[in-house]
């Protein structure tokens, strides 16, 4: 009997199969924040065939969990994730937050197995990037390895800035970097980067922050106070971005 896993990677193949519309590298307008990002004409046009499938999640659906086997990254298309781990005392702590262009999996490599659990946070859709024929293309296109460690650097950097975030700064500069951060990373996409909704609850954002519920909500009521932002439930607009970045800690501008 095939496992769960298996049988949705094949049923997503199939889907993938029917739909005329498929999604190349070539064409996709993510192309400068995903793999083929600097990289030759050429080398992109061969990276048609990586994608393996498209697959389709609904908002709360998993698109992985911790102890699954690792077998393919995942490029996010559209729509956002968090990315969980489970506490000692079996809480879920939130460890990041995905948008378009980001690549998930990457905590699968080094053990053949995930270590976090990725939930979307809306409808979402991403690309499945087969880990092993990554490798292989790897070593024949020019330019693709270097991309690749690219990623992972910027990854290892996100995580870094995480700690300082946690470790050295205030409930204010905590909330502040992270909407500084929000607006950077919409900006990258294509989107305002002064007016965006929320995916992920305040909650979300607290345990990602290591605040209380009550304390985001706090923080974001005083900024609007401030005239920092305008914040309606989850809409935000960011009324004043030099203030919020003056209240924003320089040392986490890599997140």
């Amino acid at each position: 009997m095939l496992a769960t896993t298996e049988i949705q990677q094949q049923n997503d193949a199939c889907n993938f199969a029917k739909d005329t519309n498929a999604v190349r590298c070539t064409n996709c307008n993510l192309r400068e924040l995903c793999l083929p990002q600097g990289m030759a004409q050429d080398d992109v046009l061969r990276l048609n065939g990586l994608v393996a499938t498209r697959r389709r999640l609904k908002r709360g659906e998993s698109l992985q969990r911790a102890g699954d086997p690792f077998r393919s990254l995942y490029a996010v298309r559209s729509g956002s994730f968090k990315t969980c781990i489970a506490t000692e005392d079996g809480r879920d702590q939130v460890t990041g937050f995905k948008m378009s262009g980001d690549l998930i999996g990457l905590d699968g490599i080094g053990t053949n197995a995930h270590i976090i659990d990725v939930i979307a946070l809306e409808d979402s859709e991403v690309c499945a990037i087969p880990f092993a024929r990554l490798e292989e293309s790897s070593r024949e296109i020019a330019g693709l390895q270097k991309q690749f460690h690219r990623i992972m650097s910027r990854e290892i950097v996100g995580e870094q800035g995480v700690m300082v975030l946690l470790g050295s700064m205030r409930a204010e500069e905590r909330v502040a970097t992270f909407l500084v951060s929000l607006s950077r990373r919409f900006r990258a996409r294509g989107y305002s980067p002064t007016e965006f909704h929320l995916r992920m609850t305040r909650e979300e954002i607290g345990s990602y922050l290591g605040l209380k519920l009550e304390t985001v909500s706090r923080v974001m009521s005083r900024f609007d106070d401030m005239k920092l932002i305008q914040i309606k439930q989850k809409h935000v607009v960011i009324l004043d971005p030099q203030g919020l970045k003056d209240v924003a800690a320089p040392a986490t501008s890599g997140l």
